[in-house]
């Protein structure tokens, strides 16, 4: 398969997504790339190691930055992201390997539960 279609294919399969599933897609490329920045600092491996951690920056900035300030979890979400951006930047500027072992756990939390909140969400449409 040529890497245009490829492309294509993954453009499309974008497109259709629900912003549940873009949402949950963000969150597993966060915990992904907090993951491989861990991998990188037990490897000794410093540009591996910024790049996913700015990647993970650029995530949780884009989750806060597209909030729909409407609602009142909003403001809650919008302090959440500020905390990881805060940490993520201490971890890259101090290369902490406990402060990332202690901050990729809430990542996957916030992940999953956000992976149950599209579940529910979803079958009570299906029930609709």
């Amino acid at each position: 398969m040529d890497a245009r279609g490829y492309q294509q294919y993954k453009q499309q399969s974008i497109n259709s997504m629900t912003q549940g599933e873009l949402l949950l897609m963000l969150y597993d490329e966060l915990v992904k790339r907090s993951t491989l920045a861990s991998i990188a600092l037990d490897k000794q491996d410093w540009p591996l190691f910024e790049s996913a951690l700015d990647r993970c920056t650029d995530i949780v900035n884009y989750l806060d930055e597209t909030l729909d300030r409407q609602y009142p979890i909003s403001h809650d979400l919008g302090r959440m992201y500020d905390y990881f951006t805060y940490e993520l930047s201490r971890i890259k500027t101090g290369r902490n390997k406990k402060e990332l072992d202690r901050l990729r756990p809430m990542l996957a939390e916030m992940r999953d539960a956000f992976r149950t909140a599209e579940k529910t969400s979803s079958g009570q449409e299906r029930q609709v």
